[in-house]
C-alpha cells in the first residue's frame, strides 16, 4: 500500500496556548472589544464519504476490554437514534450538512488485536500504515489504536492522532484510496496536551480538569480526539473536501473549532458542559449503552460558526 496524505491533530492546548481565535471562541468575556468574523471552510469539490461506512478497528498494544468497549460504544452512538439528548448522534449529524448531503452512517466492523507489540513499542508513520492496511475493505475507515506505552513519531510533540489515506489493491492504474485513523492513548506520555480538558495543562492558564465521563482520562482523551479525526475524515478523506488554509495543515471540521465543548468558551476553558449528579463526570453528549461522552465543536456549514451541543 503507498501512503497518499497524512493531516495531524495538534493538541488543543498547544493552539490554545500561543493564540486566541475570536472565531472558536465567540463566548469569552472580552469578544466586545473583537468584531466576531465567520469562520469559513472552503469546499475543494472532492469527494466526501457517505452512505454506509464501516470502522474497523486495529488495536495495537494493551487495552482492556473495558477500555475496547467504551471505544466501540462512542463510534455505535454516532448513529445510535434511541440516546437522550444531547446526544452523540445529533452531534454527529452535522456532517450532514456538507456538500453532498446524506448521512454518514458508521459501524463497527472487524476488530484486530496486536497485543504482543510485534511492530516494537516505537512507531514510524509507516507502521501506521502498514497497521492500518491489515484490512482492505472498501468503504471502510480503518482506525489503529496505539496504547499507553507505544511511542510514536510525533505524538505528544506535534500530534495527537492523524488520518489520511492509502491506496489499495490496484485497480486500474491508481487503485483505490483507503482511508485511516491513528488515536494514541495519552495517558502517561502527554494528559496534559492531549487528554485535555481531563487532565492539567501543561501550557497556558492552570484551569481545574474536568472529570472524565468513563472514569479513563486516556480513553475519554483518546475519544475527543477519535472524534476530531473521523469528523475529519468524512468531511475531506483524500485533501480535497472541506478545510480552511493549506492542504499540508488544514484546519478541519472539528479541528478548525479546537477546545471548544460547550458556550461560554475561551481559551484554557472547555466551556459550559452537562455534570453527571453522581459521579461528577463532565459530559455533553449521551450515547449507546447508557454511555456519555465529552465531543468538541464541530463547524457547522449553514451558520459559518463552530456548533456546540450545550
Amino acid at each position: 500500500m503507498e501512503f497518499n496524505n497524512n493531516f495531524a491533530i495538534l493538541s488543543s492546548l498547544l493552539f490554545l496556548s500561543f493564540y486566541v481565535n475570536p472565531a472558536v471562541c465567540s463566548g469569552r468575556k472580552l469578544s466586545a472589544l473583537v468584531e466576531q468574523q465567520p469562520l469559513l471552510l472552503k469546499y475543494h469539490n472532492g469527494a466526501l464519504l457517505k452512505g454506509n461506512i464501516t470502522v474497523n478497528l486495529i488495536w495495537y498494544g494493551s487495552f482492556t476490554p473495558i477500555q475496547r468497549s467504551i471505544i466501540g460504544d462512542f463510534i455505535q452512538s454516532l448513529n445510535f437514534r434511541h440516546a437522550a439528548l444531547p446526544s452523540a448522534s445529533s452531534w454527529w449529524k452535522t456532517t450532514e450538512k456538507y456538500k453532498g448531503g446524506g448521512a454518514s452512517n458508521l459501524v463497527v466492523g472487524k476488530q484486530i488485536l496486536h497485543e504482543k507489540y510485534t511492530l516494537g513499542k516505537a512507531l514510524q508513520n509507516y507502521h501506521l500504515v502498514a497497521l492500518a492496511g491489515k484490512v482492505n475493505d472498501l468503504r471502510a475507515i480503518n482506525v489503529v489504536l496505539t496504547a499507553k506505552d507505544v511511542v510514536v513519531d510525533g505524538f505528544c510533540r506535534s500530534r495527537c492522532g492523524t488520518h489520511g489515506s492509502t491506496r489499495g489493491p490496484a485497480k486500474g492504474k491508481t487503485g483505490t484510496r483507503l482511508a485511516y485513523v491513528w488515536v494514541g492513548n495519552s495517558e502517561v506520555q502527554c494528559p496534559g496536551q492531549c487528554a485535555w480538558p481531563f487532565h492539567q495543562p501543561i501550557y497556558g492558564p492552570q484551569t481545574p480538569p474536568l472529570v472524565a465521563p468513563n472514569g479513563d482520562v486516556g480513553i475519554d482523551g483518546m475519544i475527543i480526539n477519535l472524534a476530531t479525526l473521523l469528523a475529519g475524515t468524512v468531511t475531506n478523506p483524500f485533501n480535497n473536501g472541506y478545510f480552511q488554509g493549506p492542504a499540508t495543515a488544514p484546519l478541519e471540521a472539528v479541528s478548525a473549532c479546537t477546545g471548544v465543548f460547550g458556550s461560554g468558551s475561551y481559551p484554557g476553558y472547555p466551556g459550559q458542559v452537562l455534570v453527571d449528579k453522581v459521579t461528577g463526570a463532565s459530559y455533553n453528549a449521551h450515547g449507546a449503552n447508557g454511555r456519555k461522552f465529552l465531543l468538541p465543536a464541530m463547524w457547522d456549514p449553514q451558520t459559518n460558526a463552530c456548533k456546540t451541543l450545550v
